[in-house]
């Protein structure tokens, strides 16, 4: 998002011209870098706009159960998310999420009709689902994807596996059925603090003379585990380890 001046304090509710028009908006995080695909901010919000989007909010609600009627018989497939009308009423986007493609078309002139405004469909998928209607993450605060992201992050496999997690769906998943989106946050710290530490199934020997492979990482800890020659396991600092190849 791109600031005219000085930006505006985290929490504030402010004017942003979008692609779509004037849109009340609310700054989420600090400025990190400049970002014209989002639009600018054009002045904070006044009581005016603040009552107006109020007004708009009860025309959007009104809009989405009507829409939730009229779709119902002609296209059940269709599950109709919100509506969200620009902040002066002229542009209205219906948010909607389908398991297959459908055509809105033939329902636009009846809807803009009804709307009192030039309407736009807007397919939404399961992440996006869950940006839009707000849910708890694992951590037990609101999902970052409906705070304050604006782009979804890429996640791997790859990613939990660096980050020593289990690879059970329910485990490496947020609410939205795919990967959660912190592996990627997390993934360059984990890379930093794998890059000295020996690799799984490597064989190594501690300073006292045990040798044995290596079973588990723990790189927030800074040890490993290991499953001694012996048959019994261990964990050892990284920095007490060396190659078993080097061993006298």
């Amino acid at each position: 998002m791109r600031f005219k001046g000085e930006a505006p304090a985290v929490g504030t509710k402010v004017v942003t011209r979008t692609p779509r028009g004037l849109e009340l908006g609310e700054v989420r995080a600090a400025p990190r870098e400049t970002n014209k695909a989002f639009g600018e901010v054009v002045r904070v919000a006044d009581a005016g706009d603040l009552d107006r989007v109020h007004r708009l909010r009860e025309q959007e609600e009104s809009l989405k159960w009507w829409l939730k009627a009229r779709l119902r018989a002609k296209l059940p497939q269709v599950k109709v998310l919100g509506c969200n009308y620009t902040l002066d009423g002229g542009h209205v986007v219906v948010y909607y999420s389908a398991e297959n493609r459908v055509n809105l078309g033939g329902a636009v002139r009846e809807i803009a009709r009804h709307a009192g405004a030039r309407v736009e469909f807007v397919a939404k998928g399961p992440r996006d689902q869950t940006a839009f209607l707000g849910t708890l993450g694992m951590c037990g605060l609101e999902s970052c994807c409906s705070t304050w992201m604006q782009q979804f992050a890429p996640a791997t496999i790859r990613m939990a596996r660096d980050q020593q997690l289990p690879l059970s769906p329910e485990k490496i998943s947020g609410p939205c059925g795919r990967l959660l989106c912190c592996l990627a946050y997390e993934h360059p710290h984990y890379k930093e603090l794998l890059a000295d530490m020996p690799k799984k199934n490597a064989k190594v020997c501690t300073s006292a003379g045990v040798c044995g492979k290596v079973i588990k990482l723990n790189p927030l800890a800074g040890t490993v585990d290991l499953y001694t020659e012996g048959g019994g396991v261990i964990t050892a600092p990284k920095e007490d380890l060396r190659p078993r190849d080097k061993e006298g």
